[in-house]
């Protein structure tokens, strides 16, 4: 095994993710680089996702070791030369022979990237890394320390749920979700899908929610599967295909979906309203909308109309009063989606992680609010699980705007802690976690 481009690698890797999203990509670049292959390759795919899932926990230590209050003051070399060092040294098997080499190769990787006095610090540090303790000392460390995730997150859960139920969650984001496929009925039966994924020798389930959903268990390469490329199914959560349903666009209404891209929704509702009426398809990240386009093309619609601005200035590019519905799927945390989105665990660190969309948020919902007709509704929806995104700001919109109704959701998910919304739990109904309040318009009296 090639143990010396093994560690090179990973650092590059490590350094790059903290640049370029998806993290996948970041490791790719700087595999490829290092040219790892066979067995080697797959050590170091290894240590590089078990490094992201520990993060935070890793992170505190240096901290600790380093008496700074951020982990991010550290030279950037340094920072990932030692989360990887911790990683290699207290949770793998390795020689006294690659330890030596270890620390050779990092302390050298410092002294080239960054200055000899950090290659000196990572050098004279190196031997207590091996003595770290991760013994938990409270139920937040154990919890933290079992589904590694921020301290933060695991305190916002416990104030959310009860706590045989906290572990019940954070066991359900640790487990590997099955790929989940809606059929575009325009093209294909759910029946007809169905056949082509049990023909590859996938498992495949139904919804018990959304007749058109599929979950399938297994490895699908869904780039050479060709109802995919044909348009005749999109990747596409449960909890995010009801979002559509519980707004109902009808054929022939005029629909705004206020945070399109990439396009989930959007296509949704177009089949929903049987490609007859209009779709304006709102989002200010141009790239996203690219996305958008692309799957709006596989989907077979005409009716949507891609428009790049930011949603808060849609009533004046469109006009107020123009939409008989407006679907609001809220830039938020994702904090529902860590299951999906593993680099979600650490990223989500303090209150104010969560209050930067709170803003947003709200814009978005006057701008939605100013856009619909009189008897229209909007539904305001987010995959965050924190109620100041959730229940807050829908309450924060009723008293500022008193003559709005809350339509009451009863299904197919949980009541919300204000009564009328309705939440999708990870835990309970084997999906994202998702929020949805539905609000109506006053007819003109």
């Amino acid at each position: 095994m090639n143990f010396r481009a093994a560690v090179k690698a990973l650092l590059e890797a490590l350094i790059l993710s903290e640049r370029i999203k998806p993290s996948q990509d970041a490791k790719r670049r700087a595999f490829n680089k290092y040219k790892l292959r066979g067995g080697i390759e797959r050590f170091a795919t290894a240590v590089f996702y078990s490094i992201l899932r520990k993060l935070g926990i890793i992170d505190e230590k240096i901290q600790e070791l380093t008496g700074v209050k951020n982990v991010y003051l550290l030279d950037e070399t340094l920072r990932n030369a030692l989360r990887l060092s911790i990683e290699l040294l207290r949770f793998r098997e390795i020689s006294n022979k690659q330890k030596k080499q270890l620390r050779s190769i990092l302390a050298g990787e410092i002294r080239s990237r960054s200055h000899p006095y950090a290659s000196h610090f990572f050098w004279e540090v190196f031997p207590t890394l091996e003595k770290l303790d991760f013994t938990p000392k409270s139920e937040e460390d154990r919890l933290v320390y079992t589904y590694y995730i921020s301290r933060f997150y695991v305190r916002k859960l416990m104030e959310l749920l009860p706590p045989e139920e906290v572990e019940a969650f954070l066991k359900k984001i640790n487990e590997v979700p099955p790929i989940s496929l809606r059929v575009n009925t325009l093209k294909a039966s759910v029946d007809e899908i169905e056949e082509a994924i049990r023909r590859l020798g996938l498992e495949v389930k139904r919804s018990p929610r959304v007749e058109t959903v599929l979950k399938v268990y297994g490895s699908l390469d869904l780039e050479r599967f060709r109802p995919f490329k044909e348009g005749k199914v999109f990747v596409q959560e449960e909890a995010g295909a009801v979002a559509s349903l519980v707004l109902n666009p009808k054929p022939g209404e005029v629909v705004v979906d206020l945070a399109a891209a990439p396009g989930g929704k959007t296509v949704h509702m177009g089949e929903l309203m049987k490609n007859r009426g209009k779709i304006y398809a709102v989002d200010i990240n141009e790239k996203r909308l690219e996305r958008l386009k692309e799957l709006v093309r596989r989907a077979g619609l005409s009716i949507v109309e891609p428009i790049a601005i930011d949603g808060r200035e849609a009533p004046k590019v469109l006009g107020e009063g123009i939409a008989d519905r407006v679907m609001l799927d809220a830039p938020c945390t994702s904090s529902g989606t860590v299951q999906r989105n593993p680099d979600l665990r650490w990223r989500i660190m303090d209150e104010k992680d969560i209050l930067e969309f709170v803003d947003v948020q709200r814009g978005l919902m006057e701008a939605g609010w100013k856009l619909l007709k009189p008897g229209g509704r909007m539904l305001y929806a987010t995959c965050s699980i924190f109620k100041e995104e959730d229940e807050d700001n829908v309450a924060w919109f009723l008293e500022k705007h008193p003559d709005a109704r809350l339509i009451h959701l009863s299904g197919p998910y949980d009541p919300g802690f204000l009564e009328g919304t309705m939440r999708a739990w990870p835990h309970r109904h084997d999906t994202i976690g998702f929020f949805y309040a539905l609000l109506e318009k006053p007819k003109k009296s």
